[in-house]
Parts: structure tokens; sequence; C-alpha cells
């Protein structure tokens, strides 16, 4: 049986439709296969350079790559020399381990050494006691040079000298900082004129630079004490404070100075000038001690008015 021609020409595109089944790769999802190189590879390069930066080149293979690790090892060398260095230049100028026996302190040390400094007068023994050749630290001898208290007393005094010149409008910063100087360089002048006395007169003693410094600072005490009563209670109450601080301090000056200078008479008691020897030694102590109620009214009177 014949098809009619017309049917047979419809059957026509439906066989030519047949093929456009493969257009369809147009439309294909293609993310789930891999994705096609280009023809420099410009693609290719890009997507290795994304994986292996995060792989080889990021943080966590810092530390296996020779050069880095050899440039880790050589800084920590040369932080090495140069902290060896500087503990080999601060030793040549003073012994750390003994500037740590004068801030060896307690809480109960400090209150004894400030009642001690403030009511010298009932003190009895005022000998430094000693372990094996050794002065014991302060915190087991009141009578012991400390430099915590001379310290802290330093930044406190420079403190309330800024809170009077506030009160009073006096307040700069340039006026605290030639305050501050001014306190440090009178204590750095007493103490080398404290250090050319004993040596001009050849005068032996156990007094190290440390004590020296410890008992000049002392005065930094009755210098808070002293502005205080004079913010507190006005001229008459810094006269009254001055006149018992600098008693109190020149006491103690002179009775702790005493054991250590003019205790070690018998090292000097030969040889030419020993009969005078006492005499000089006596000279230092007393003006020593006549000379700290000077500093401490220089050094205080220009803050109460």
């Amino acid at each position: 049986m014949d098809v009619p021609h017309g049917y047979r020409a419809a059957a026509k595109p439906r066989a030519r439709a047949a093929p456009s089944t493969g257009d369809t790769l147009l439309f294909d999802d293609t993310s789930a296969s891999a994705p096609p190189v280009a023809p420099q590879g410009y693609y290719n390069v890009g997507y290795n350079m994304g994986e292996g930066g995060a792989a080889g080149g990021g943080p966590n293979n810092l530390f296996t790559d020779p050069m880095a690790s050899a440039a880790v090892m050589y800084g920590s060398s040369l932080a090495t020399q140069g902290k060896d260095m500087v503990n080999k230049e601060i030793s040549r100028f003073m012994s750390v381990n003994k500037l740590k026996h004068f801030f060896a302190v307690d809480t109960k040390y400090v209150m004894k050494k400030l009642l001690l400094l403030m009511f010298p007068y009932t003190h009895q023994d005022w000998e430094v006691r000693y372990h094996r050749d050794t002065p014991l630290t302060p915190r087991y001898d009141v009578n012991a040079p400390d430099l915590y208290i001379p310290t802290m007393a330093f930044i406190t005094y420079i403190l309330l000298a800024g809170m009077a010149l506030g009160i009073q409008k006096r307040f700069s910063p340039e006026v605290l900082g030639l305050c501050a100087s001014t306190a440090l360089v009178w204590m750095i002048i007493e103490v080398l004129a404290l250090l050319l006395s004993l040596y001009l007169l050849t005068v032996h003693s156990d007094l190290s630079t440390f004590d020296l410094l410890a008992y000049s600072g002392y005065k930094y005490v009755g210098m808070i004490f002293t502005v205080l009563s004079g913010l507190l209670f006005g001229s008459d109450g810094y006269y009254v404070a001055l006149a018992w601080s600098s008693c109190a301090l020149m006491f103690f000056i002179v009775r702790s100075l005493r054991m250590k200078i003019l205790s070690s008479l018998s090292t000097d008691s030969m040889g030419p000038g020993a009969s005078a020897k006492p005499r000089f030694r006596l000279y230092i102590t007393v003006a020593t001690a006549a000379f700290q109620p000077i500093i401490i009214y220089w050094l205080t009177s220009h803050l109460v008015r």
C-alpha cells in the first residue's frame, strides 16, 4: 500500500530532526567534568597556582623552607649575642646579683623601715647582721640598706610635686621634669662627694655605691611627709614637718653610718696619720647628716606656698 506523498514529506523533517539530539551538547552541564585545557595552557597555570600556592607556598610550609629556617636560626643567634653583650656591659658597671640584694624586701620590712626612718630615737640595735661574711638581705634585717624604699619614695615625691604644682595652678611638664632632674642630680652629687671624701682621706669602709645611694635616697621619705604636711596645714605645718623629718633623718644617718665608717677604726689604726683618721671619719659622718636638711628644704620649699 502506497503512502501518500504528503505523509512522506512530513516524515522527512522528522528523520532530519533526529540528529538534532547532538545539538544538545551545547547546553549540557560540564561542571562535573574536568575543565578543558586552553591551547596555550593559561587556565592550567592559574589553576595550579591556586592549589600549589595554598599547599606549597603558604604559611604552613614556611618553616620547612631551608632558607626560612636558616634565617630564623641566624636571627636567634644574633638576639642571643646581643643579650649577652648587654649583660656583659651592665656587669662592667654593676653586679646584677648585688643589685637584686638591695631589692629583696617584703611588706613587713617596708613598714618597719618607714617607722624607723620617722621614729629612729627608740631603736637600739643598729648593727647590720651577716651570714658567712655576707650581709643579710633587707627582708631579714631592718638595719640593712635597701633601694626599694628610695626608688618608690622618689617616684612618689615626683607625683606629689606634680599634684602640688597642679593645685597651685603652676603645673607644666617642663616644671615637673625640672623638679625630677634636680632631685636626681642632687642625689648623684651627694653620693659622688661622699665617695671622693672617703677616697681622698683614705678612709677604708665596707660602704658600696649602692649603700650610699640607699642612705641618700631615704631623704625622699621625709620630703614626702614635709610636702604633705605643707599641703594640708599650710606653711606652719610645713616647717614643723621639716624640722621633725630633718632631725629624724640626721639621727638615722649618724647611727647608720657610724656602724659602717666609725666601726672599722682597727683596720687603719697603724701607719702615718692614723690618729687623725677617727676625726676625719667623724667629720664625714656629721657632714653627711647635716647636709640632709639643706637638700630637703631646697627640693620642697617651692612646692608649698
